[in-house]
Protein backbone atom coordinates (compact mmCIF):
# COMPACT_ATOMS: atom_id res chain seq x y z
CA UNK A 1 0.00 0.00 0.00
CA UNK A 2 2.80 2.41 0.89
CA UNK A 3 4.50 1.89 -2.44
CA UNK A 4 1.20 2.24 -4.31
CA UNK A 5 0.47 5.54 -2.56
CA UNK A 6 3.95 6.81 -3.36
CA UNK A 7 3.47 6.04 -7.03
CA UNK A 8 -0.01 7.55 -7.01
CA UNK A 9 1.28 10.78 -5.48
CA UNK A 10 4.06 10.93 -8.02
CA UNK A 11 1.55 10.45 -10.83
CA UNK A 12 -0.69 13.19 -9.46
CA UNK A 13 2.28 15.54 -9.24
CA UNK A 14 3.12 14.92 -12.90
CA UNK A 15 -0.52 15.52 -13.86
CA UNK A 16 -0.68 18.75 -11.87
CA UNK A 17 2.56 20.01 -13.42
CA UNK A 18 1.30 19.32 -16.92
CA UNK A 19 -2.05 20.99 -16.14
CA UNK A 20 -0.51 24.13 -14.67
CA UNK A 21 2.22 24.86 -17.19
CA UNK A 22 1.76 26.32 -20.62
CA UNK A 23 5.16 25.06 -21.81
CA UNK A 24 5.58 21.51 -20.56
CA UNK A 25 8.37 20.88 -23.03
CA UNK A 26 10.47 23.55 -21.32
CA UNK A 27 9.48 23.23 -17.65
CA UNK A 28 8.64 19.59 -16.92
CA UNK A 29 12.28 18.56 -16.65
CA UNK A 30 11.34 15.21 -18.18
CA UNK A 31 12.02 15.88 -21.83
CA UNK A 32 15.28 16.34 -23.71
CA UNK A 33 15.22 20.00 -24.62
CA UNK A 34 17.68 20.93 -21.87
CA UNK A 35 21.36 20.21 -22.33
CA UNK A 36 22.61 17.11 -20.50
CA UNK A 37 25.10 17.86 -17.73
CA UNK A 38 28.70 16.66 -17.95
CA UNK A 39 29.03 13.41 -15.96
CA UNK A 40 32.50 14.42 -14.78
CA UNK A 41 30.99 17.32 -12.83
CA UNK A 42 28.60 15.02 -10.94
CA UNK A 43 30.98 12.38 -9.57
CA UNK A 44 32.62 12.39 -6.15
CA UNK A 45 36.13 13.81 -5.73
CA UNK A 46 37.08 10.34 -4.46
CA UNK A 47 36.07 8.62 -7.70
CA UNK A 48 38.58 6.49 -9.58
CA UNK A 49 37.99 4.19 -12.54
CA UNK A 50 37.04 0.89 -10.88
CA UNK A 51 38.47 -1.11 -13.77
CA UNK A 52 41.68 0.63 -14.89
CA UNK A 53 42.73 2.60 -11.81
CA UNK A 54 41.84 0.19 -9.00
CA UNK A 55 45.50 -0.38 -8.13
CA UNK A 56 45.23 2.90 -6.20
CA UNK A 57 42.66 1.27 -3.93
CA UNK A 58 44.84 -1.82 -3.53
CA UNK A 59 47.75 0.40 -2.50
CA UNK A 60 45.60 2.23 0.04
CA UNK A 61 44.50 -1.05 1.64
CA UNK A 62 48.13 -2.18 1.85
CA UNK A 63 49.00 1.13 3.51
CA UNK A 64 46.19 0.69 6.04
CA UNK A 65 47.37 -2.79 6.92
CA UNK A 66 50.92 -1.58 7.55
CA UNK A 67 49.98 1.62 9.41
CA UNK A 68 50.97 1.57 13.09
CA UNK A 69 49.41 4.95 13.98
CA UNK A 70 45.84 3.86 14.72
CA UNK A 71 44.37 7.35 14.34
CA UNK A 72 45.97 7.66 10.90
CA UNK A 73 44.78 4.14 10.08
CA UNK A 74 41.18 5.13 10.85
CA UNK A 75 41.51 8.18 8.62
CA UNK A 76 42.81 6.02 5.77
CA UNK A 77 39.92 3.58 6.19
CA UNK A 78 37.45 6.44 5.76
CA UNK A 79 39.29 7.36 2.56
CA UNK A 80 39.01 3.77 1.34
CA UNK A 81 35.27 3.70 1.96
CA UNK A 82 34.98 7.06 0.14
CA UNK A 83 36.60 5.48 -2.93
CA UNK A 84 34.47 2.35 -2.71
CA UNK A 85 31.21 4.27 -2.41
CA UNK A 86 32.18 6.71 -5.17
CA UNK A 87 32.01 3.83 -7.67
CA UNK A 88 28.31 3.36 -6.85
CA UNK A 89 28.82 -0.33 -7.56
CA UNK A 90 27.92 -1.15 -3.96
CA UNK A 91 24.30 -0.23 -3.26
CA UNK A 92 23.59 -0.42 0.52
CA UNK A 93 20.01 -1.38 1.40
CA UNK A 94 19.92 -1.90 5.19
CA UNK A 95 22.09 -2.86 8.14
CA UNK A 96 21.60 -6.46 9.18
CA UNK A 97 20.06 -8.09 12.15
CA UNK A 98 19.56 -11.85 12.46
CA UNK A 99 16.32 -13.76 13.01
CA UNK A 100 15.67 -17.40 13.88
CA UNK A 101 13.14 -19.71 15.51
CA UNK A 102 14.08 -21.83 18.52
CA UNK A 103 11.94 -24.19 20.59
CA UNK A 104 11.64 -23.27 24.29
CA UNK A 105 13.16 -26.57 25.41
CA UNK A 106 16.44 -25.70 23.64
CA UNK A 107 19.01 -23.75 25.64
CA UNK A 108 22.63 -22.73 25.24
CA UNK A 109 22.76 -21.95 21.51
CA UNK A 110 24.53 -18.66 20.95
CA UNK A 111 25.65 -16.47 18.08
CA UNK A 112 28.48 -13.97 17.75
CA UNK A 113 27.99 -10.55 16.06
CA UNK A 114 29.21 -12.11 12.81
CA UNK A 115 26.27 -14.57 12.54
CA UNK A 116 28.26 -17.68 13.45
CA UNK A 117 26.08 -19.95 15.60
CA UNK A 118 27.52 -22.32 18.16
CA UNK A 119 25.64 -25.50 19.06
CA UNK A 120 28.22 -27.49 21.04
CA UNK A 121 27.11 -26.19 24.45
CA UNK A 122 23.38 -26.45 23.76
CA UNK A 123 21.10 -28.36 26.12
CA UNK A 124 17.72 -30.05 25.58
CA UNK A 125 15.44 -29.78 28.59
CA UNK A 126 12.96 -32.22 27.01
CA UNK A 127 15.37 -35.11 27.56
CA UNK A 128 16.39 -35.50 23.92
CA UNK A 129 20.04 -35.70 22.87
CA UNK A 130 19.52 -34.90 19.16
CA UNK A 131 19.19 -31.28 18.01
CA UNK A 132 17.32 -30.88 14.70
CA UNK A 133 18.45 -27.78 12.81
CA UNK A 134 18.03 -25.82 9.63
CA UNK A 135 20.76 -23.40 8.52
CA UNK A 136 20.66 -23.32 4.73
CA UNK A 137 20.52 -25.43 1.61
CA UNK A 138 23.41 -27.60 0.37
CA UNK A 139 26.68 -26.07 1.65
CA UNK A 140 29.10 -24.73 -0.92
CA UNK A 141 32.26 -25.88 0.88
CA UNK A 142 32.98 -27.59 4.19
CA UNK A 143 36.72 -27.06 3.85
CA UNK A 144 37.30 -24.17 6.29
CA UNK A 145 39.95 -22.66 4.01
CA UNK A 146 37.55 -22.45 1.06
CA UNK A 147 34.28 -21.51 2.69
CA UNK A 148 33.08 -17.91 2.31
CA UNK A 149 29.41 -18.23 3.31
CA UNK A 150 27.81 -17.59 6.71
CA UNK A 151 26.11 -20.98 6.84
CA UNK A 152 29.39 -22.68 5.95
CA UNK A 153 31.11 -20.80 8.78
CA UNK A 154 28.47 -22.13 11.20
CA UNK A 155 29.13 -25.71 10.06
CA UNK A 156 32.88 -25.15 10.32
CA UNK A 157 32.68 -23.64 13.81
CA UNK A 158 30.90 -26.72 15.10
CA UNK A 159 33.10 -29.31 13.40
CA UNK A 160 36.56 -27.67 13.54
CA UNK A 161 38.38 -25.74 16.25
CA UNK A 162 40.95 -23.00 15.74
CA UNK A 163 43.42 -21.53 18.17
CA UNK A 164 40.60 -19.28 19.41
CA UNK A 165 36.80 -19.34 19.37
CA UNK A 166 33.96 -17.11 20.65
CA UNK A 167 32.09 -17.37 23.94
CA UNK A 168 28.43 -16.57 24.50
CA UNK A 169 29.29 -12.87 24.94
CA UNK A 170 30.87 -12.72 21.48
CA UNK A 171 34.38 -12.37 22.92
CA UNK A 172 37.35 -14.34 21.51
CA UNK A 173 38.59 -16.99 23.97
CA UNK A 174 41.22 -19.74 23.70
CA UNK A 175 40.23 -22.98 21.95
CA UNK A 176 43.20 -25.10 20.82
CA UNK A 177 45.54 -22.44 22.22
CA UNK A 178 46.51 -22.49 25.88
CA UNK A 179 48.22 -19.09 25.76
CA UNK A 180 50.32 -16.80 23.59
CA UNK A 181 52.90 -14.04 23.85
CA UNK A 182 53.68 -11.16 21.49
CA UNK A 183 57.05 -9.54 20.83
CA UNK A 184 57.68 -5.97 21.91
CA UNK A 185 57.16 -4.68 18.37
CA UNK A 186 53.78 -6.49 18.15
CA UNK A 187 54.81 -8.54 15.13
CA UNK A 188 55.90 -11.97 16.38
CA UNK A 189 53.39 -14.27 18.07
CA UNK A 190 54.35 -17.40 19.99
CA UNK A 191 51.34 -19.62 20.69
CA UNK A 192 51.37 -22.54 23.09
CA UNK A 193 48.80 -25.23 22.28
CA UNK A 194 46.77 -27.23 24.77
CA UNK A 195 48.24 -30.61 25.55
CA UNK A 196 46.54 -33.75 24.28
CA UNK A 197 44.79 -32.26 21.22
CA UNK A 198 43.44 -34.91 18.84
CA UNK A 199 41.91 -35.21 15.40
CA UNK A 200 38.54 -36.95 15.14
CA UNK A 201 40.33 -40.14 14.03
CA UNK A 202 42.21 -40.21 17.33
CA UNK A 203 45.59 -39.12 15.94
CA UNK A 204 47.60 -36.35 17.56
CA UNK A 205 47.01 -32.75 16.46
CA UNK A 206 50.19 -30.66 16.69
CA UNK A 207 51.43 -27.17 15.86
CA UNK A 208 52.68 -28.54 12.54
CA UNK A 209 49.04 -29.09 11.51
CA UNK A 210 48.41 -25.36 11.89
CA UNK A 211 51.53 -24.59 9.85
CA UNK A 212 50.26 -26.82 7.03
CA UNK A 213 46.72 -25.45 7.15
CA UNK A 214 47.73 -21.77 7.22
CA UNK A 215 50.28 -22.11 4.43
CA UNK A 216 47.72 -24.02 2.39
CA UNK A 217 45.01 -21.38 2.92
CA UNK A 218 47.40 -18.56 1.94
CA UNK A 219 48.82 -20.32 -1.14
CA UNK A 220 47.69 -19.22 -4.59
CA UNK A 221 47.18 -22.85 -5.66
CA UNK A 222 44.42 -23.34 -3.07
CA UNK A 223 42.36 -20.44 -4.41
CA UNK A 224 40.89 -19.52 -1.02
CA UNK A 225 38.59 -16.49 -1.17
CA UNK A 226 40.00 -15.36 2.17
CA UNK A 227 43.69 -15.85 1.36
CA UNK A 228 44.13 -12.08 1.70
CA UNK A 229 43.59 -12.41 5.45
CA UNK A 230 47.18 -13.65 5.59
CA UNK A 231 48.68 -10.77 3.63
CA UNK A 232 49.92 -9.04 6.79
CA UNK A 233 52.09 -12.10 7.47
CA UNK A 234 55.73 -11.79 6.48
CA UNK A 235 56.61 -13.33 3.10
CA UNK A 236 52.96 -13.65 1.98
CA UNK A 237 51.84 -15.89 0.29
CA UNK A 238 54.57 -18.23 1.57
CA UNK A 239 53.79 -16.99 5.04
CA UNK A 240 56.21 -16.92 7.97
CA UNK A 241 54.81 -19.56 10.33
CA UNK A 242 56.64 -22.48 11.93
CA UNK A 243 56.35 -25.11 14.62
CA UNK A 244 59.53 -25.37 16.74
CA UNK A 245 57.91 -28.28 18.58
CA UNK A 246 54.56 -30.07 18.81
CA UNK A 247 53.03 -27.53 21.19
CA UNK A 248 54.52 -24.28 19.86
CA UNK A 249 53.43 -22.19 16.88
CA UNK A 250 55.35 -19.07 15.89
CA UNK A 251 54.27 -16.60 13.22
CA UNK A 252 55.48 -13.19 12.12
CA UNK A 253 53.52 -10.17 10.89
CA UNK A 254 54.57 -7.11 8.94
CA UNK A 255 52.76 -4.79 11.34
CA UNK A 256 50.87 -5.12 14.64
CA UNK A 257 47.31 -6.45 14.27
CA UNK A 258 44.67 -5.34 16.78
CA UNK A 259 42.27 -8.13 15.80
CA UNK A 260 44.63 -11.11 15.76
CA UNK A 261 42.53 -13.09 18.24
CA UNK A 262 39.54 -12.69 15.91
CA UNK A 263 41.62 -14.02 13.02
CA UNK A 264 42.76 -16.98 15.12
CA UNK A 265 39.04 -17.72 15.68
CA UNK A 266 38.12 -17.40 11.99
CA UNK A 267 37.49 -20.57 9.89
CA UNK A 268 40.22 -19.81 7.35
CA UNK A 269 42.70 -20.19 10.25
CA UNK A 270 41.32 -23.58 11.37
CA UNK A 271 43.63 -26.60 11.08
CA UNK A 272 43.14 -29.36 8.50
CA UNK A 273 44.95 -32.69 8.52
CA UNK A 274 47.46 -32.98 5.68
CA UNK A 275 47.06 -36.75 5.29
CA UNK A 276 43.28 -36.40 5.01
CA UNK A 277 43.45 -33.54 2.51
CA UNK A 278 46.01 -35.27 0.30
CA UNK A 279 44.34 -38.67 0.43
CA UNK A 280 41.78 -37.28 -2.02
CA UNK A 281 42.83 -38.31 -5.53
CA UNK A 282 42.48 -34.85 -7.09
CA UNK A 283 43.54 -32.82 -4.05
CA UNK A 284 45.85 -30.58 -6.07
CA UNK A 285 43.25 -29.57 -8.67
CA UNK A 286 40.18 -29.82 -6.41
CA UNK A 287 41.38 -28.58 -3.00
CA UNK A 288 38.02 -28.91 -1.25
CA UNK A 289 37.20 -32.37 -2.56
CA UNK A 290 38.52 -34.16 0.53
CA UNK A 291 35.52 -33.11 2.64
CA UNK A 292 32.65 -33.19 0.19
CA UNK A 293 31.34 -36.45 1.63
CA UNK A 294 30.61 -37.62 5.19
CA UNK A 295 33.40 -39.10 7.28
CA UNK A 296 36.10 -36.49 6.75
CA UNK A 297 38.57 -35.86 9.58
CA UNK A 298 38.03 -32.74 11.67
CA UNK A 299 38.93 -31.54 15.18
CA UNK A 300 35.80 -29.81 16.51
CA UNK A 301 32.91 -30.73 18.76
CA UNK A 302 31.11 -32.73 16.04
CA UNK A 303 32.01 -34.99 13.12
CA UNK A 304 29.97 -35.33 9.91
CA UNK A 305 28.76 -38.95 9.82
CA UNK A 306 26.05 -38.84 7.15
CA UNK A 307 25.36 -36.57 4.19
CA UNK A 308 22.42 -37.01 1.86
CA UNK A 309 23.20 -34.27 -0.63
CA UNK A 310 20.55 -31.55 -0.96
CA UNK A 311 18.47 -33.23 1.75
CA UNK A 312 20.20 -33.64 5.12
CA UNK A 313 23.45 -33.86 7.08
CA UNK A 314 24.15 -35.59 10.38
CA UNK A 315 26.94 -34.64 12.78
CA UNK A 316 27.78 -36.69 15.88
CA UNK A 317 29.73 -35.83 19.00
CA UNK A 318 33.50 -36.08 18.61
CA UNK A 319 34.85 -37.86 21.72
CA UNK A 320 38.36 -36.55 20.97
CA UNK A 321 37.41 -32.86 21.13
CA UNK A 322 39.26 -30.98 23.88
CA UNK A 323 35.98 -29.92 25.57
CA UNK A 324 33.93 -33.07 24.83
CA UNK A 325 32.97 -33.58 28.48
CA UNK A 326 30.81 -30.42 28.25
CA UNK A 327 28.87 -31.59 25.15
CA UNK A 328 25.48 -33.03 26.12
CA UNK A 329 23.79 -32.96 22.69
CA UNK A 330 25.06 -36.14 21.04
CA UNK A 331 23.82 -35.51 17.50
CA UNK A 332 23.02 -32.61 15.16
CA UNK A 333 20.60 -33.32 12.32
CA UNK A 334 20.55 -30.63 9.63
CA UNK A 335 17.71 -30.12 7.18
CA UNK A 336 19.19 -28.82 3.93
CA UNK A 337 16.68 -26.49 2.29
CA UNK A 338 16.23 -22.96 0.96
CA UNK A 339 12.43 -23.28 0.86
CA UNK A 340 11.45 -21.14 3.84
CA UNK A 341 7.80 -22.18 3.57
CA UNK A 342 8.76 -25.86 3.88
CA UNK A 343 11.18 -25.00 6.70
CA UNK A 344 8.48 -23.11 8.59
CA UNK A 345 6.06 -26.01 8.15
CA UNK A 346 8.66 -28.47 9.47
CA UNK A 347 9.30 -26.28 12.50
CA UNK A 348 5.58 -25.94 13.28
CA UNK A 349 5.09 -29.68 12.84
CA UNK A 350 7.74 -30.33 15.50
CA UNK A 351 10.29 -31.72 13.07
CA UNK A 352 12.82 -28.94 13.73
CA UNK A 353 14.08 -27.50 16.99
CA UNK A 354 15.88 -24.55 15.38
CA UNK A 355 15.21 -22.77 12.06
CA UNK A 356 17.42 -20.05 10.63
CA UNK A 357 14.94 -19.02 7.94
CA UNK A 358 11.45 -17.53 8.23
CA UNK A 359 9.02 -16.71 5.40
CA UNK A 360 8.66 -12.95 4.99
CA UNK A 361 4.88 -13.22 5.13
CA UNK A 362 5.08 -14.78 8.61
CA UNK A 363 7.39 -12.27 10.29
CA UNK A 364 4.69 -9.82 11.44
CA UNK A 365 2.77 -12.63 13.17
CA UNK A 366 5.92 -13.89 14.89
CA UNK A 367 7.13 -10.64 16.44
CA UNK A 368 5.39 -11.37 19.75
CA UNK A 369 6.23 -15.08 19.75
CA UNK A 370 8.89 -15.94 22.38
CA UNK A 371 10.28 -18.60 20.03
CA UNK A 372 11.15 -15.89 17.49
CA UNK A 373 14.53 -14.30 18.14
CA UNK A 374 16.06 -11.10 16.75
CA UNK A 375 19.75 -10.52 17.45
CA UNK A 376 22.14 -7.75 16.43
CA UNK A 377 24.75 -8.30 13.74
CA UNK A 378 27.52 -6.25 12.19
CA UNK A 379 26.78 -6.33 8.50
CA UNK A 380 25.12 -4.75 5.49
CA UNK A 381 22.53 -6.09 3.06
CA UNK A 382 23.25 -4.56 -0.33
CA UNK A 383 23.02 -4.96 -4.07
CA UNK A 384 26.07 -4.84 -6.33
CA UNK A 385 26.90 -4.03 -9.90
CA UNK A 386 29.51 -5.88 -11.91
CA UNK A 387 31.64 -2.90 -12.95
CA UNK A 388 32.51 -4.77 -16.17
CA UNK A 389 28.90 -5.48 -17.12
CA UNK A 390 27.93 -4.94 -20.76
CA UNK A 391 25.32 -2.41 -19.65
CA UNK A 392 28.19 0.05 -19.20
CA UNK A 393 29.68 -0.49 -22.66
CA UNK A 394 30.21 2.76 -24.52
CA UNK A 395 30.08 4.81 -21.31
CA UNK A 396 32.94 6.70 -19.75
CA UNK A 397 33.79 5.63 -16.18
CA UNK A 398 32.10 8.84 -14.96
CA UNK A 399 28.94 8.13 -16.98
CA UNK A 400 28.82 4.56 -15.65
CA UNK A 401 28.99 5.70 -12.04
CA UNK A 402 26.26 8.30 -12.70
CA UNK A 403 24.10 5.47 -14.03
CA UNK A 404 24.67 3.45 -10.88
CA UNK A 405 24.00 6.42 -8.61
CA UNK A 406 20.59 6.82 -10.23
CA UNK A 407 19.78 3.24 -9.19
CA UNK A 408 21.15 3.96 -5.73
CA UNK A 409 18.81 6.83 -4.91
CA UNK A 410 15.65 5.41 -6.51
CA UNK A 411 15.43 2.44 -4.12
CA UNK A 412 12.80 2.85 -1.40
CA UNK A 413 14.68 1.49 1.61
CA UNK A 414 11.96 2.46 4.07
CA UNK A 415 9.52 0.20 2.26
CA UNK A 416 12.00 -2.70 2.27
CA UNK A 417 12.80 -2.30 5.98
CA UNK A 418 9.23 -1.82 7.14
CA UNK A 419 7.34 -4.21 4.87
CA UNK A 420 9.84 -6.92 3.94
CA UNK A 421 12.47 -6.95 6.69
CA UNK A 422 9.98 -6.00 9.45
CA UNK A 423 12.41 -6.59 12.34
CA UNK A 424 13.84 -3.13 12.91
CA UNK A 425 16.42 -3.02 10.13
CA UNK A 426 17.95 0.43 9.60
CA UNK A 427 18.08 1.86 6.07
CA UNK A 428 21.73 1.93 4.95
CA UNK A 429 23.63 4.74 3.25
CA UNK A 430 27.17 3.32 3.58
CA UNK A 431 28.87 -0.05 3.30
CA UNK A 432 30.56 -0.06 6.73
CA UNK A 433 27.72 -0.95 9.12
CA UNK A 434 26.34 1.14 11.91
CA UNK A 435 28.17 0.63 15.21
CA UNK A 436 31.38 -0.96 13.90
CA UNK A 437 34.52 -0.04 15.86
CA UNK A 438 37.03 2.24 14.14
CA UNK A 439 40.15 0.42 15.33
CA UNK A 440 41.17 3.40 17.47
CA UNK A 441 38.85 3.13 20.45
CA UNK A 442 35.87 4.79 18.76
CA UNK A 443 32.97 3.98 16.43
CA UNK A 444 33.44 4.26 12.67
CA UNK A 445 29.81 5.22 11.99
CA UNK A 446 27.80 6.31 15.03
CA UNK A 447 24.44 7.35 13.57
CA UNK A 448 22.23 6.32 10.67
CA UNK A 449 22.50 9.87 9.27
CA UNK A 450 26.25 9.51 8.64
CA UNK A 451 26.83 8.24 5.14
CA UNK A 452 26.99 9.00 1.44
CA UNK A 453 23.39 9.83 0.58
CA UNK A 454 20.03 10.29 2.27
CA UNK A 455 18.67 6.76 2.62
CA UNK A 456 15.16 8.16 3.09
CA UNK A 457 15.23 10.73 0.29
CA UNK A 458 12.79 8.91 -1.98
CA UNK A 459 10.10 9.34 0.70
CA UNK A 460 11.15 12.76 2.01
CA UNK A 461 11.03 14.36 -1.44
CA UNK A 462 10.07 11.77 -3.98
CA UNK A 463 9.70 14.07 -6.97
CA UNK A 464 13.11 15.69 -6.42
CA UNK A 465 14.79 12.31 -5.97
CA UNK A 466 13.31 10.95 -9.18
CA UNK A 467 14.31 14.11 -11.03
CA UNK A 468 17.88 13.79 -9.71
CA UNK A 469 17.96 10.22 -11.04
CA UNK A 470 16.87 11.49 -14.46
CA UNK A 471 19.62 14.13 -14.37
CA UNK A 472 22.25 11.49 -13.57
CA UNK A 473 21.04 9.29 -16.41
CA UNK A 474 20.96 12.22 -18.83
CA UNK A 475 24.60 12.84 -17.93
CA UNK A 476 25.23 9.22 -18.90
CA UNK A 477 23.69 9.80 -22.33
CA UNK A 478 20.11 8.69 -21.76
CA UNK A 479 17.01 10.46 -23.04
CA UNK A 480 13.54 10.75 -21.58
CA UNK A 481 10.09 11.19 -23.04
CA UNK A 482 7.46 13.64 -21.88
CA UNK A 483 6.08 10.92 -19.60
CA UNK A 484 9.30 11.10 -17.56
CA UNK A 485 10.41 7.62 -18.59
CA UNK A 486 13.39 6.51 -20.61
CA UNK A 487 13.02 6.98 -24.31
CA UNK A 488 12.82 3.90 -26.52
CA UNK A 489 15.89 5.37 -28.18
CA UNK A 490 18.01 4.81 -25.05
CA UNK A 491 16.56 1.96 -22.98
CA UNK A 492 18.12 0.36 -19.89
CA UNK A 493 17.50 -3.36 -19.61
CA UNK A 494 19.35 -5.56 -17.14
CA UNK A 495 19.05 -8.69 -15.00
CA UNK A 496 19.04 -8.82 -11.19
CA UNK A 497 20.48 -12.07 -9.84
CA UNK A 498 19.28 -13.50 -6.53
CA UNK A 499 18.89 -16.78 -4.69
CA UNK A 500 15.47 -18.27 -4.05
CA UNK A 501 14.59 -17.24 -0.48
CA UNK A 502 11.29 -15.36 -0.32
CA UNK A 503 12.66 -12.24 1.36
CA UNK A 504 15.38 -11.78 -1.27
CA UNK A 505 12.83 -12.18 -4.05
CA UNK A 506 10.48 -9.63 -2.49
CA UNK A 507 13.34 -7.13 -2.17
CA UNK A 508 14.22 -7.73 -5.82
CA UNK A 509 10.59 -7.09 -6.80
CA UNK A 510 10.55 -3.87 -4.75
CA UNK A 511 13.70 -2.63 -6.50
CA UNK A 512 12.20 -3.63 -9.83
CA UNK A 513 9.14 -1.50 -9.12
CA UNK A 514 11.21 1.50 -7.98
CA UNK A 515 13.31 1.48 -11.15
CA UNK A 516 10.31 0.96 -13.42
CA UNK A 517 9.02 4.39 -12.40
CA UNK A 518 11.47 5.99 -14.83
CA UNK A 519 11.39 3.17 -17.35
CA UNK A 520 14.34 1.01 -16.28
CA UNK A 521 13.51 -2.60 -17.16
CA UNK A 522 14.84 -4.95 -14.50
CA UNK A 523 14.23 -8.67 -14.86
CA UNK A 524 14.80 -11.02 -11.92
CA UNK A 525 16.72 -14.27 -12.22
CA UNK A 526 16.59 -16.78 -9.36
CA UNK A 527 19.30 -19.39 -8.82
CA UNK A 528 19.96 -22.17 -6.32
CA UNK A 529 22.31 -21.12 -3.55
CA UNK A 530 25.55 -22.78 -4.68
CA UNK A 531 25.06 -21.82 -8.33
CA UNK A 532 24.26 -18.27 -7.25
CA UNK A 533 27.47 -17.99 -5.19
CA UNK A 534 29.65 -19.21 -8.04
CA UNK A 535 28.00 -16.99 -10.66
CA UNK A 536 28.51 -13.88 -8.54
CA UNK A 537 32.11 -14.80 -7.82
CA UNK A 538 32.80 -15.36 -11.51
CA UNK A 539 31.26 -12.00 -12.45
CA UNK A 540 28.48 -13.60 -14.49
CA UNK A 541 25.91 -10.94 -13.63
CA UNK A 542 24.89 -7.33 -14.23
CA UNK A 543 23.31 -6.54 -10.87
CA UNK A 544 22.96 -8.93 -7.92
CA UNK A 545 21.75 -9.19 -4.38
CA UNK A 546 24.58 -9.27 -1.85
CA UNK A 547 25.16 -9.27 1.88
CA UNK A 548 28.27 -9.05 3.99
CA UNK A 549 28.37 -9.82 7.67
CA UNK A 550 31.67 -8.80 9.20
CA UNK A 551 34.22 -11.46 10.12
CA UNK A 552 35.55 -9.30 12.96
CA UNK A 553 34.87 -5.87 14.42
CA UNK A 554 37.19 -3.70 12.33
CA UNK A 555 36.41 -1.84 9.07
CA UNK A 556 39.39 -3.34 7.27
CA UNK A 557 37.44 -6.59 7.05
CA UNK A 558 34.82 -4.87 4.88
CA UNK A 559 37.36 -2.90 2.87
CA UNK A 560 40.05 -5.45 2.06
CA UNK A 561 37.47 -7.75 0.42
CA UNK A 562 37.37 -5.34 -2.56
CA UNK A 563 41.03 -5.56 -3.52
CA UNK A 564 41.72 -6.77 -7.05
CA UNK A 565 42.97 -10.20 -5.96
CA UNK A 566 40.32 -10.87 -3.30
CA UNK A 567 38.11 -13.89 -3.84
CA UNK A 568 35.22 -11.87 -2.41
CA UNK A 569 35.51 -9.05 -4.97
CA UNK A 570 32.20 -9.82 -6.72
CA UNK A 571 32.10 -6.34 -8.31
CA UNK A 572 35.20 -7.35 -10.32
CA UNK A 573 37.08 -4.17 -9.39
CA UNK A 574 40.46 -3.93 -11.13
CA UNK A 575 39.93 -7.00 -13.28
Amino acid sequence: MKKFLALLLAALMVVSIVACTTKPENNSGNGNTEEAPDAATLVSKSFIDPVKDWAKYDELIAQIKSETDFAKRTELMHQAEDILMATNCVIPIYYYNDIYLQKPYVEGIYSNPYATKFFMYSKMTNGETTLRLQLSSEPDYLDPALNSSVDGACLAANSFSGLYTYNADGVPVPACAASYTVSEDGCTYTVTLKEGLKWSDGSDLTAADFVYAWKRAAADATGADYAYMFDNFKNFPDIAVEAPDALTLVFELNAPCAYMEDLMAFPTFYPVKQAAVEAYADWQTSPGGWCQEAGFVSNGAYVCTDWKHDTSMTYEKNPYWYDADKVTVEKLEYMLSADDTAIFAAYNAGNLDFADSVPTDEVANLLSNPEFHIVDELGTYYAAFNCKSKIFEGKTPEQATCMREAFMILIDRDYICENIGQTGQVAANAFIPLGMADGNGGIFKKTAEEGYFDAKATNKDHAATVEKARTLLKAAGYKFGEDGKLSAETPIQLVYLTNTTSGHIKIAESIQQDLAEIGIELSIQQQDWNVFLEERKAGNFDFAREGWIADFNDPINMLEMWTTVSGNNDCQFGR
